[in-house]
């Protein structure tokens, strides 16, 4: 996969490993050969590693009055209060936001929880040549509005049993913070929008795929291809979908339900 969306710098120590080089065999008549062999070997790997020294174009899509990110070293910290930036009946009557959803079994309104702040940790370059892991309950990701991304489960159970208090948007309350179960579609129907940023560090987009402008045909088991996006300056680069298979129970779209494919 290219990332060359990412500018890198070289973790070189080549210098320090030529100087050891000759220390040996200074110090010595014959220098093993496989000795020199591990040394060289040593550098080289080293001077493939490399980190990001820029955040990934993508980031700049995310709601910034909720959502701080920022580089440590090589993973991306991202920082939300998790307060949406779009209407819901969740906001609760009152709010400027708040959308009125009659056929919605509500859960509690977002500023009735007390815990919608959320930070994450993200390889800035996702490890693509693992194996690949499931998803968990909780949060599995942030969306572009700074509110969570959950799985296709709930309480331990199938989503359908809190398809009810899902909003226009695919999302509700509990436990805790207020998160997507569905295509958000507030921000993105049947597009290729972002979505967000999952826990692998891999990106979420909408249904359709930014290079072709149609449903994408050769997605993996998570719902991933490498295709050029419109984040990545005409580079193609690994990233997940929203699976054009609509869920049953809502007629809407899951948002993610698995397996991570970076970590």
């Amino acid at each position: 996969m290219r990332k060359n969306s990412l500018n890198r710098i070289p973790k070189s120590s080549l210098v320090i490993a030529l100087s050891f080089i000759t220390l040996l065999a200074c110090s010595s008549d014959s220098v093993d050969d496989d000795v020199l062999e591990d040394i060289v070997s040593s550098d080289s790997e080293e001077e493939d590693e490399e980190i990001a020294t820029e955040l990934h174009a993508a980031y700049s899509a995310f709601n910034t009055d909720a959502v701080t990110i920022y580089l440590d070293g090589s993973e991306v910290v991202i920082e939300t209060t998790g307060l949406p930036n779009h209407e819901t009946v969740y906001w609760g009557e009152g709010n400027s936001l708040y959308r009125e959803e009659d056929d919605v079994d509500k859960t509690p309104s977002i500023m009735s929880s007390n815990n919608n702040a959320t930070t994450i940790r993200v390889d800035a370059t996702p490890n693509l040549t693992g194996s690949t892991v499931e998803t968990e309950l909780n949060t599995i990701g942030i969306a572009v509005s700074g509110s969570s991304i959950f799985n296709d489960q709930e309480g331990g159970g199938a989503l359908d049993q809190a398809a009810g208090s899902l909003d226009w948007t695919g999302a509700h309350i509990g436990p805790g913070v207020y998160h997507y179960h569905l295509e958000p579609k507030a921000f993105t129907d049947d597009d290729d929008n972002l979505v967000g940023i999952l826990l692998d560090g891999v990106f979420l987009y909408g249904r359709k795929c930014s290079a072709t402008g149609d449903y994408p045909t050769d997605l993996d088991a998570s719902g991933g291809h490498t295709s050029t996006t419109q984040y990545t300056d005409g580079e193609e680069e690994y990233h997940y979908h929203i699976i054009n298979e609509v869920y049953s129970t809502t007629g809407s779209y899951l948002a993610f339900a698995g397996p991570y494919q970076g970590y």
